[in-house]
């Protein structure tokens, strides 16, 4: 099992697997990572779909394109989840507060969702596996998703987690420098320290994809990230979680 720093510091994200599957006690550990996931409440407001099924896996390739999700072993699939506590109101007669109508109640559950999606990377990572996370799944088509994963209401995808015994090793990508990412007792309001810390790292984005191996594109940062910006803004996610029983009203 690798270190604690090994896992966190030397993690990329694996598109390429080969086919030997997962042993089930790898498995059964991610498992266990995930579900001592801390959470808001502790009320653990999220579920796992693990597919397992290459037809299913199959199906979801051909509606993202997203090559990992077939060829991955097991597909992890995150959930906001408020299903299961409001069952159990019923069965115990009590009453579920409207916590699906509001902002917060679904951030809680997306929070909650990705804390244990970053559980079952790290995992995974530490037992010698690669993993690739896969918003698209959240966007392409969420109606027909949710038919695919028989989703009820008060449920609604987050996010996957393609897992496998890696076929490739990827470089490691450049990340924002600390001076970036990390404030000291409020905001930065140096705005010209922070542009130009940004503006090197902009431009050590563009040498990375340039000189990566595998394939190279002359791509930047900022307007790599803003052209994914832009499209995401026809996403029609509020639609999608009305559909799910979220009427968001606050």
């Amino acid at each position: 099992m690798k270190s604690v720093k090994d896992t966190l510091l030397e993690r990329t994200s694996v598109r390429r697997y080969e086919r030997e599957s997962i042993p089930e006690d790898k498995m059964q550990f991610i498992f266990e990572a995930i579900r001592n996931t801390p959470t808001s409440y502790n009320g653990q407001q999220f579920s796992v779909i693990d597919i397992s099924d290459q037809n299913l896996k199959e199906q979801l390739y051909e509606l993202t394109g997203q090559k990992q999700l077939k060829t991955c072993n097991r597909l992890l699939i995150f959930l906001s989840d408020y299903n299961k506590i409001e069952l159990l109101a019923q069965k115990k007669g009590l009453e579920m507060p409207p916590i699906t109508n509001t902002m917060d109640g679904v951030i809680i559950g997306v929070i909650d969702a990705s804390l244990a999606m970053m559980s079952a990377v790290v995992a995974a990572e530490s037992v010698g596996l690669g993993s690739n996370c896969v918003g698209y799944l959240r966007t392409v088509d969420p109606a027909r998703v949710a038919e695919l994963l028989k989703l009820p209401k008060g449920v609604f995808v987050v996010c996957g987690l393609a897992i496998g015994v890696p076929r490739e090793h990827p470089d490691l990508k450049p990340k924002e420098p600390q001076s970036v990412v990390f404030h000291r007792n409020c905001y930065n309001q140096d705005t010209d320290a922070l542009l130009a810390d940004l503006a090197r790292y902009d431009e050590e984005v563009s040498e990375y994809n340039r000189t990566r191996s595998g394939a190279t594109t002359d791509n930047d940062w900022c307007g790599h990230i803003l052209g994914y910006y832009a499209y995401a803004c026809d996403y029609r996610i509020l639609d999608y979680l009305k559909a799910q029983g979220y009427d968001v009203k606050k």
